[in-house]
């Protein structure tokens, strides 16, 4: 039996930001993850886009929490050596409904104290991003919205957490959870932990790890997306991130990643039973096909032969549920706002989807406060360092600098892959950092994710992060 203050489940965006936040205390913390490594479900696969606050509901929670993080944004990336693009994004109409959508986004944005925004003729959008399809009616202009690669978000947050003294378990699935002493006994396959008090944020698994020990209450019915991916060079296509609404409702989202690249999506589909429980992130050809008839239609001068990748998502949609004939069924009530459950000790976090990226640390930090309060254990500690160091990137580098540096480091100038620019030094520092296979390298360093989508470089890479753990 291993004793602890907090015990977190799961190791995604919201998980790693609780327990890097709770690091701020003079506290025990254990980070349970049934995966090899961190951002292996539902945080990696998204958008990417930092919001504003405009597309929240005016005094929820939910644009709160967005209004604070957007602002605070910079600071954090900044703390945490992650790449960071404030692009802002142009919300355009083609029709009459859209832009009465876009003035009530505007008007609730300006209630909910969203800065920089401003409502733009048709005329102004066409000419501020002549790439577009002509017919734009309206748009809608946010100064701070931005785009950040999510897995290095979530790597950057659980590296902070462990330098600062969470112990983070890898592979260790949640079986059962039980009430003791006064506390919990959590048990893994492997193990079984002692907590005064647990939080939940186990994805797209949160409602079933809560209904361990209480009843049910509400439950997740996901809805699926599929996203492609184009070559780097095709995100300078657009200077905002685009966000289509149509006649028909939402359309194309547009994205200029960090790496240049183009992201386009996302569709919205029902999930089938069979990628709900195995958390299966398919791509359906239907969803594919749809998002390349939009982009003929709004951006007609995009090259799709530039196509390099397609992925898909799971959204953790939240229903209530009520109790009839001794099983659950679902209500006809989605749950908009962003709520942590508390169960005299048990905080869990379901449902959280966009924005949840833009506010993973302030609600990392208000679950932390909670948890740790429950614990008894609020003493600040001094110690705590929110800096992290990231891998130094030989592509980000003047030719001067990448000079000096191979000479301080010959496995600098060894190129291992060639589409993405990485180096033999940038892949072994990912294998020292925890990174235990190909995906995790990929996550760390870029490796893999050029246009060959890692045929040249895979084997090498395995067996680099084999050997650093052998």
């Amino acid at each position: 039996m291993v004793k602890t203050d907090v015990i977190v489940i799961g190791a995604g965006l919201l998980g790693c930001f609780t327990a890097r936040n709770l690091m701020r205390r003079e506290i025990d913390v254990i980070v349970l993850e049934k995966e090899s490594d961190v951002c292996r479900g539902i945080s990696k696969a998204n958008t990417g886009i930092i919001y504003s606050g405009y597309d929240s509901s005016p005094g929820s929670e939910k644009q709160k929490l967005c209004v604070q993080a957007s602002e605070d944004f910079d600071r954090l990336c900044s703390e945490l050596e992650v790449p960071f693009r404030r692009t802002g994004s142009l919300m355009v109409a083609y029709g009459p409904r859209a832009d009465a959508v876009i003035k009530r986004k505007y008007d609730d944005g300006l209630r909910g104290g969203v800065k920089g925004l401003k409502l733009m003729s048709g005329s102004e959008a066409e000419a501020a991003e002549p790439a577009l399809a002509k017919g734009i009616t309206s748009a809608l202009y946010s100064e701070a919205t931005g785009t950040v690669d999510p897995w290095e978000l979530c790597i950057a947050a659980y590296e902070n957490a462990r330098a600062n003294g969470a112990k983070f378990m890898f592979g260790s699935a949640v079986r059962d959870i039980r009430r003791e002493d006064g506390g919990f006994t959590v048990v893994t396959d492997d193990e079984s932990y002692r907590a005064k008090a647990v939080v939940n944020s186990a994805g797209l698994s949160s409602d079933r790890i809560r209904e361990l020990c209480e009843k049910p209450e509400v439950r997740l019915f996901p809805t699926a997306a599929d996203y492609i991916v184009l070559d780097k060079g095709t995100g300078a296509i657009v200077s905002h991130i685009i966000m289509h609404e149509g006649e028909e409702g939402k359309g194309l989202t547009l994205v200029p990643t960090v790496d240049g690249n183009l992201l386009v999506g996302p569709t919205v589909r029902e999930a089938s039973e069979d990628e709900t429980a195995a958390h299966d992130m398919r791509t359906e050809k239907e969803g594919l096909d749809q998002l390349k008839e939009l982009c003929s239609e709004i951006i007609p001068g995009l090259d799709l032969s530039k196509q390099i990748r397609t992925f898909g998502s799971l959204r953790p949609d939240q229903f209530y549920v009520t109790e009839q004939g001794g099983s659950y069924v679902r209500d006809d009530r989605s749950i908009k706002d962003i709520r942590i459950t508390e169960d005299d000790g048990l905080f869990s976090l379901i449902g959280v989807k966009t924005p949840g990226l833009t506010f993973a640390d302030e609600l990392g930090r208000a679950v932390a406060g909670k948890a740790a309060a429950h614990a008894g254990k609020t003493k600040h500690n001094a110690d705590f360092d929110p800096h992290r160091k990231a891998i130094t990137r030989a592509r980000d580098l003047t030719y001067e600098e990448r000079a000096k540096l191979t000479a301080e480091d010959p496995a600098y100038g060894e190129i291992v892959c060639a589409c993405m620019d990485v180096t033999e030094a940038e892949v072994r520092q990912a294998v020292g950092r925890g990174a235990r296979d190909f995906e995790s390298v990929k996550r760390r360093t870029g490796a893999g994710m050029g246009r060959c989508q890692g045929s040249r470089c895979r084997r090498r890479i395995t067996e680099t992060a084999e050997e650093g753990h052998e």
